[in-house]
């Protein structure tokens, strides 16, 4: 079995680490300071802030019990993203500021639509390495 922290799977764990910080610290900034604005919307940044922590993790630790959090991580990941990129569509008065997943992480480049196909890919592929 390949490592998930071998070749690519370096590059996917630092991008999931950057994700990580970022989700973290906008959803820290967004509830201490506006919480009453759109309490949904930072809710949904701060989950999605540990959803991203736990396939970090997951990823770099490469264990078998940690490629389970990875891959549960990942998934809820892409489940959330399409949720709320479509949600954010259809109530926009609840996602007046940007969050890591509305309109699917348009705000990021839509890198947070494009990572958990990325992630899942790379965890069949170092699992059947």
């Amino acid at each position: 079995m390949t490592s998930t922290r071998s070749g690519p799977g370096r590059a996917l764990i630092l991008v999931y680490g950057i994700f990580a910080a970022s989700a973290t610290a906008r959803a820290g900034v967004q509830i201490a300071t506006d919480f009453d604005r759109a309490p949904l919307a930072y809710l949904l940044s701060a989950f999605a802030a540990i959803v991203y922590c736990a396939a970090t993790v997951g990823l770099a630790r490469s264990t078998s019990d940690s490629r389970r959090v990875a891959l549960a991580a990942i998934v809820i990941e892409l489940a959330g993203v399409i949720g709320v990129g479509a949600l954010s569509y259809a109530v926009p008065e609840d996602f007046p500021d940007a969050t890591v997943w509305s309109h699917f992480g348009q705000g990021y480049g839509f890198v947070p639509l494009v990572l958990p196909v990325l992630g899942l890919l790379w965890l069949r592929k170092s699992t059947a390495g």
